[in-house]
C-alpha cells in the first residue's frame, strides 16, 4: 500500500521542531525516552492553570469542572486503548502504577505463589515483581533468546505452572525494539489462572492498541511517550479493578473504580493534557482513514481516527527505521542489535561501535544537534545478558512522526565520519 505521510504538517504543530543547534534543526531521535509535545497540548495545560485551576468538590466553576476533566481524560484514553472509560486510571508514572498494583496483588498471594517476568523488561515492569520476590514469593524470569533477540517462548511455557499467579511482560522492548506476541503469552497465562500485566510504554507510541483483542488483565503506558505530559496510565479489566483493594489515602469504601488507582488528588492539569494529546493523534488520523480503511472497518468516531493515525505513524516510522538500520549496517565497526529484518519491531534502532564507549558516540551526536541515548535505558537485564556493560551499553535512536529523512541522513553521515574519519 502506498500513501504519503505529511511530516511537515506534523512538525508544524511542535514548537520544539523550530529549535536549532549550530544552524541545523534538532533531530529528535530520543523519542523512546519521551516525545516532544504539540502546541495544542501545551495550550490546554496552560488554559487549565490559568482559568480552571482548582481541586474538585467546590461549588464554583473551576471546582465543578475538575471531575469532568478527569472523565474526559479517561474517555480519551479508553478510545486510544480500545477499552471502557471505567477501566482507565492515572498516577504520576507507570512505575508507580505498577508498584501500586504489585502491593494490591500481594494481599491475595500466598507463600510459594509464582510470578513470571522476563529478561526483556524495563525496570518499571520488573522491579515491582522482584520486590515481591523479597517478600517470599517466587519470581521466575523468562530468558531472552540471544540468537533471535526475541522472547524465548519455550522457556516461558516451561516456567508457567499451576502456581503462576502473575505474568508481567512487555509488548515491545525499549532496549531492543523487539515486539512480543503478547496475545499468545496472555492466553497461555490465563490457562493456568494467572493475571497478566502488559507493559506497553514502548509499544503504544507506535502501533494501534486494542486491550480487548489481546485480552490482558492490566496494561500500563505513559502519556509522555505519545505527545502528552508526564503521567502514567493504567488499564485494568473492570472485574479485577472492582475486586482489588489498593493502598490509598482515601478509605477503601470511598475510593472506588478507577479512583482506586489515584494516590491522593488527581493531577488535573496533566489530565487535561492527556485528553488533548489523544485528540491531537485523532486529528491527523482523519487524513489517513481512507488509506487504512481495511484497518478501521467497523470503527467510528475518535477511535476510528486514532487507529488510522497510528497505522500511518507505523508505516512512516518503519520506513525511516529500515533506512537507518541499512545505513548503519554498511558502516565499518557498527554492530546492530534487535530482531532480524522482517520480524515485528518498533522503529527503535540500537547499536554499538567498535572501540568506542556508547557515551562517546552520543556525545558526538549531541554536539551536532542529534538527540540520542546511551546506556541501558533501565532495560538492565538486556545489557547484562548481551555482555555490553563494559562499553556502557548501547546507543539508542528512536523515531517519532516528526522525524525526517534529513534526520536519518545526518545520523548516518555523523556515524560514518566517526567510524572512518572521512
Amino acid at each position: 500500500m502506498t500513501f504519503k505521510f505529511d511530516v511537515e504538517a506534523v512538525r508544524a504543530q511542535f514548537p520544539a521542531c523550530k529549535l536549532e543547534v549550530e544552524g541545523s534543526p534538532i533531530a529528535y531521535l530520543d523519542a523512546p525516552g519521551g516525545t516532544q509535545v504539540p502546541q495544542r497540548v501545551i495550550d490546554r495545560i496552560m488554559k487549565y492553570l490559568i482559568s480552571e485551576n482548582a481541586n474538585e468538590g467546590g461549588y464554583f466553576k473551576a471546582g465543578m469542572l475538575a471531575e469532568s476533566i478527569e472523565e474526559e481524560a479517561r474517555q480519551a484514553v479508553a478510545d486510544l486503548l480500545g477499552s471502557e472509560a471505567c477501566e482507565v486510571g492515572f498516577s504520576c508514572s507507570s512505575t508507580q502504577n505498577n508498584f501500586n498494583l504489585a502491593h494490591a496483588l500481594a494481599r491475595r498471594l500466598q507463600p510459594g505463589d509464582e510470578i513470571i517476568t522476563t529478561e526483556m523488561e524495563h525496570r518499571c515492569n520488573s522491579a515491582p515483581w522482584n520486590q515481591l520476590g523479597k517478600d517470599g514469593f517466587t519470581v521466575k524470569v523468562v530468558k531472552l533468546d540471544l540468537e533471535t533477540q526475541q522472547m524465548d517462548m519455550d522457556d516461558y511455557l516451561a516456567k508457567l505452572s499451576p502456581k503462576t499467579r502473575v505474568v508481567a511482560l512487555n509488548w515491545a522492548s525499549n532496549g531492543l525494539g523487539t515486539v512480543t506476541d503478547v496475545r499468545t503469552m496472555i492466553a497461555k497465562a490465563h490457562e493456568v489462572g494467572a493475571i497478566t500485566v502488559v507493559d506497553a510504554v514502548h509499544y503504544a507510541p507506535h502501533f494501534p492498541v486494542d486491550v480487548k483483542d489481546i485480552d490482558t488483565d492490566v496494561l500500563i503506558c505513559s502519556a509522555y511517550k505519545w505527545f502528552g505530559p508526564h503521567i502514567g496510565v493504567m488499564y485494568m479489566k473492570k472485574e479485577l479493578l472492582e475486586d482489588l483493594d489498593f493502598y490509598n489515602v482515601m478509605c477503601e469504601d470511598i475510593a472506588t473504580g478507577p479512583r482506586k488507582l489515584h494516590m491522593g488528588t488527581p493531577q488535573y492539569e496533566l489530565l487535561a493534557g492527556v485528553a488533548e494529546a489523544v485528540d491531537f493523534i485523532a486529528s491527523f488520523g482523519e487524513d489517513y482513514v481512507e488509506a487504512f480503511k481495511d484497518k478501521v472497518n467497523g470503527l467510528s468516531g475518535r477511535r476510528k481516527n486514532i487507529v488510522a493515525a497510528m497505522e500511518a505513524i507505523d508505516h512512516y516510522e518503519q520506513d525511516l527505521a529500515k533506512q537507518l538500520r541499512a545505513g548503519l549496517r554498511a558502516i565499518p565497526g557498527v554492530t546492530l542489535y534487535g530482531p532480524s529484518e522482517g520480524q515485528p519491531r518498533t522503529p527503535t534502532v540500537v547499536f554499538t561501535m567498535e572501540g568506542k564507549m556508547a557515551s562517546d558516540v552520543t556525545k558526538v551526536l549531541g554536539a551536532k544537534g542529534i538527540n540520542a541515548w546511551d546506556g541501558d535505558y533501565y532495560a538492565v537485564e538486556i545489557i547484562d545478558v548481551l555482555g555490553l556493560r563494559n562499553i556502557g551499553g548501547m546507543v539508542r535512536l528512536g523515531l517519532a512522526p516528526y522525524c525526517t529523512q534529513a534526520d536519518i541522513d545526518r545520523v548516518l553521515s555523523t556515524i560514518r565520519t566517526l567510524a572512518t574519519g572521512v
